[in-house]
């Protein structure tokens, strides 16, 4: 079982971070990274869960920002899918902020990034953090900072075939909220929508789906990706310049 499909396969080989496999009537061996394998289902009916992929927790819209998993560790997201760069900075309000609560605010925001885009664990490229700093005669003084800049990433993307079957051959739909994240605020935005969407296509490329169409009162983009979906609503994303947008739509 990978990313809501079956995997009809002779498993050759678990390793420490992969699994090998052949495909029905085939010699050649593929490899998956355990990242990206919910469970095995032997013939024997044993079942193998693997810890890697059951540790991640779901993000199903943009309040479940705390469930995203931050990373310094390259390898826990070997085979995950990659959804894009996220940053965040956060500063101090006076030069006797708390560096430690400035470094917590700078780590929600990118927590809340990587939510509207759809992804529930953050590789973290690069941190810096400033403490504060006493002004002199040339220099000003300057408050706590910290900067961090990263990928974001799924264990599970979401199923094309599922999302199809819940629009059915529906065009138009309603969205209800919109949340904004502009890279130089303190927190995210939510407010409600009365934005309508019309559908012309949606795209699947390699699980990464795309929705072309057209969003009331934004002419610039006409293509969005489907950040995730339940049986009641489902989130788009976009990015426009330093501003990321998500919309919460009823089915």
């Amino acid at each position: 079982m990978i990313n809501n499909e079956k995997i009809s396969c002779s498993v050759k080989e678990v390793t420490s971070d992969a699994v090998k496999f052949t495909y029905p009537e085939e010699e050649i061996i593929n490899t998956v990274y355990k990242n990206t394998v919910q469970k095995i289902i032997y013939k024997s009916g044993r079942i193998q869960t693997f810890v890697e992929a059951t540790s991640y927790k779901k993000v199903s819209n943009v309040d479940d920002f705390e469930n995203v998993t931050m990373t310094a560790v390259e390898a826990e997201v070997k085979g995950l899918f990659k959804l894009g760069d996220v940053s965040s900075k956060a500063k101090g309000t006076t030069t006797i902020s708390n560096q430690e609560r400035v470094k917590e605010r700078a780590y929600r925001k990118m927590k809340i990034e990587a939510a509207m885009m759809g992804a529930n664990i953050v590789y973290l490229t690069n941190q810096r953090s400033e403490g504060n700093k006493d002004g002199g005669i040339i220099t000003s003084r300057q408050s706590a900072e910290t900067s961090l800049t990263g990928v974001a990433y799924t264990n599970q993307l979401p199923n094309s075939g599922d999302f199809r079957k819940l629009i059915h051959s529906r065009t138009n739909f309603s969205a209800i909220e919109e949340n904004k994240l502009w890279s130089s605020a303190s927190d995210l935005t939510k407010a409600p929508s009365k934005k309508e969407l019309k559908i012309l296509n949606i795209i699947n490329d390699n699980g990464i789906i795309t929705i072309e169409g057209q969003l009331t009162g934004v002419t610039k983009y006409t293509k969005f990706r489907l950040a995730n979906f339940t049986d009641e609503y489902f989130s788009i994303y976009y990015q426009d310049k330093d501003t990321a947008y998500n919309y919460k739509i009823k089915f």
